[in-house]
């Protein structure tokens, strides 16, 4: 018997990126609670590790075997994830706020959104300094000026363990690069006050080895962009200021409501906060009944018990206490391959303590870097002939990777008679049709996506960009809109909440258009599909296929390879900044370019039929061929390489049968990728091409001129 989806009943907000929620959900997508809609939020793609980042400063670590994958790892849990800076928490309505989007509504949620060691207050941090937290700020600043020139100048504000580290690490990269460098630490009381004196003996030898200066009972007064200013006046070089003193609580919490000791969420033994549906846990939670200093220890060993009381919480089982061990084993690197590790009071250093530090490390980042494969449910024993096939070895793609091919939908199209209303303008092969309305030439077309995203938001900004494409290109002017949305089985309260994101990201899509929406039609169904019908008027007559001439330059204004992307992303085999960045595309609307192109012969957006399969309906429509430069032809980060492993998009094999002259392999599978929200492919007179692609670029459009017409019919590649 065939059991559909379970609905969905209660939303769990993850705030943050966190230790302690990327053990979460990486537990969450071995044993999700049925019914629990798991949403992460956090500013970007990734979350560094930071026990890995003195390593990853002195070189010994690339910047992305540090970074746990938070999109490819939602995914694996089943979750949705938001990038964005959460900016406060609404505790009455039960809403988190991120800029740029509807609230966030939640059942019960969770904070771990780490620490900060920005210092505002101290004149000229913000203009000159980098704080050590959050880390990929820190990181990729640093990446830049250790490859820059000539000699270094480094300050370093807080002398605890964090501070120490990250000077020895930053003074054996800048040897390494065999640049002379002037290097010091300076805090306002003593330095390494946290460890052991017989550990911070080690450590004041290894500083010292480094030629690291350590100025202590000094405060600074001003920063300026090449030196630090103490309080008693003197003056220390410094082309490179970092502040790693102590540990600073992020702004918004401070408006929650929530009860907070020294700006952190104060939590009981079961890290809840003073409100019983709101937990928080790491760095930016305070022990109530056992406060402990701030380690990324404690974050993990948070893991398994927020884990059990996020779920009981949400309905199934009960709560259970935290309790936080007394001592653990400290691990500190000493710049190079060598680490002192301390525990109980006793010390040993060297380069078998940086190995084993190393090897908990490794083995921390590997849980997120081989995530278990869990195997999708088997078939029926019993079924009819073909269905295995039907069924195929990889998931289903969402967006035009789930489209029905182009061979089935002309053979459709050609069988239904002509048209016999005088006002209905046959357009063949266009995706919009035209009418006469009194004299106005109006355009209409309709179409939607299977969703291949969990976030209601980013997919229905994505589904309302894909369907103005249509009126953008034909020239014409978006009118109006109805949406036609089919949700997910869910409760009442998260269909309302569903509805909510949903109708205001369209409006605002839509409006700035220039459209209204004026209805719409909602059902439910086994997954989210969201889709507009949409109408457009013409000042001039419309861009079609049609009209484009031997010797016009194509121009394409967005880059290709949504489709391989979507798809290693549904198999959690794309980097989460890849999959970002394709989004971020998949959402820039079409309409500036659609009016800078406006004196184009012919013009088609690029969607499920792939580049090659749009073209080709140029060249028929017009009579004429065209010749690629497929060197030219933008690609989109990640997408040649997951071409090279063999991604494709389910649709992929349909569009490739379109233009099979065609050579494959490499770059040029990505002519038959289907494209989500693509970009508009015109024909433009050729002595304007140069002028009208610099014109989509100031507009901040990423064209370029991929090939131009032909009078020899078909396609072909410039080699």
């Amino acid at each position: 018997m065939h059991h559909p989806p379970l609905p969905l009943t209660r939303d769990l907000v993850l705030i943050g990126g966190g230790h302690t929620h990327a053990l979460l959900l990486r537990k969450w997508g071995m044993n999700p609670l049925p019914g629990a809609r798991v949403t992460v939020i956090n500013p970007g793609p990734t979350a560094p590790y930071s026990g890995m980042l003195p390593g990853f400063v002195a070189g010994h670590y690339l910047r992305e075997e540090l970074e746990i994958d938070l999109v490819r790892l939602a995914r694996f849990a089943g979750a949705r994830v938001i990038l964005g800076a959460v900016s406060g928490i609404d505790t009455d309505r039960r809403e988190v706020h991120v800029p740029n989007r509807p609230p966030v509504a939640f059942d019960v949620a969770s904070v771990n959104v780490g620490i900060t060691s920005d210092m505002p207050a101290l004149p000229g941090f913000s203009e000159h300094a980098v704080p050590a937290k959050p880390l990929g700020t820190f990181a990729a600043k640093w990446a830049e000026y250790l490859g820059g020139p000539g000699d270094a100048s480094i300050a370093v504000i807080g002398g605890g363990v964090a501070g120490a580290e990250l000077i020895m690490a930053m003074a054996f990269a800048l040897r390494t690069k065999g640049r002379t460098a002037q290097l010091t630490l300076i805090d306002n009381s003593q330095a390494l006050t946290a460890t052991h004196p017989k550990s911070a003996v080690i450590v004041r030898k290894a500083m010292a080895d480094l030629g690291i200066e350590v100025i202590e009972q000094a405060s600074v007064s001003r920063i300026t962009q090449d030196q630090v200013t103490l309080s008693d006046g003197r003056q220390i070089p410094a082309s490179f200021v970092t502040g790693a003193a102590g540990a600073k609580p992020y702004d918004w919490i401070a408006n929650t409501g929530l009860d907070l000791q020294d700006g952190f969420i104060r939590v009981n033994a079961q890290l809840q906060s003073s409100d019983p549906s709101i937990f928080a846990a790491g760095d930016c939670a305070h022990l109530n009944e056992n406060p402990r200093p701030k380690a990324g220890v404690y974050a993990v060993r948070e893991a398994p018990v927020l884990f059990d009381n996020l779920s009981a919480a949400l309905g199934s089982g009960d709560l259970r206490r935290y309790e936080p061990q007394k001592d653990y084993l400290k691990l500190i690197s000493l710049g190079g391959k060598s680490a002192l590790g301390e525990r109980l009071g006793t010390s040993f250093s060297g380069s078998l303590m940086w190995k084993w530090k190393n090897h908990i490390d490794q083995s921390f980042m590997n849980k997120f870097r081989n995530l278990p494969q869990m195997k999708p449910p088997a078939l029926p024993r019993e079924h009819a002939a073909g269905l295995t096939e039907a069924f195929g070895e990889k998931p289903m793609c969402g967006g035009c990777g789930a489209k029905v091919g182009r061979g089935a939908l002309q053979t459709a199209l050609a069988d239904l008679p002509a048209p016999i209303r005088a006002d209905v303008t046959p357009l063949p092969g266009d995706d919009a049709a035209l009418l006469q309305t009194g004299g106005t030439r109006q355009v209409m077309t309709s179409d939607h996506l299977r969703s291949f995203l969990d976030d209601p938001v980013l997919m229905t900004r994505i589904a309302s960009v894909h369907a103005l494409g249509d009126i953008w290109a034909m020239g014409a002017q978006p009118q109006a809109a109805t949406a036609t949305i089919i949700l997910p089985r869910m409760s009442p309260t998260l269909q309302r909440r569903t509805m909510a994101e949903v109708m205001a990201t369209a409006s605002d899509v839509i409006r700035d258009a220039g459209a209204e929406i004026v209805g719409g039609h909602s059902s439910m169904g086994d997954e989210m599909t969201i889709g507009f019908t949409l109408t457009g008027l013409c000042d001039a007559e419309p861009i079609t296929l049609a009209g484009a001439r031997p010797g016009d330059a194509l121009i394409l204004s967005k880059p290709l390879g949504s489709g391989v992307l979507m798809a290693a992303e549904m198999a959690g085999a794309a980097r989460g900044e890849w999959v970002a960045a394709a989004l971020a595309h998949m959402v820039q609307p079409q309409g500036k370019a659609s009016e800078i192109l406006a004196g184009a012969h012919a013009m088609t957006d690029v969607t499920g039929f792939g580049l090659a399969g749009h073209l080709l309906g140029i060249t028929e429509a017009s009579g004429c061929g065209a010749t690629l430069n497929l060197e030219a032809v933008p690609a989109m980060d990640g997408a040649i390489e997951l071409a090279a492993r063999g991604v494709r998009s389910t649709l992929f094999d349909d569009n490739r049968a379109i233009t099979p002259e065609l050579p494959t392999g490499g770059k040029a599978d990505l002519l038959f990728d289907p494209q989500t929200a693509g970009g508009l492919l015109a024909a433009i007179p050729v002595d304007q091409g140069q002028t009208i692609c610099e014109a989509l670029r100031e507009a901040g459009y990423p064209a370029a001129i991929i090939g131009y017409m032909t009078e020899a019919p078909g396609l072909n590649i410039q080699s």
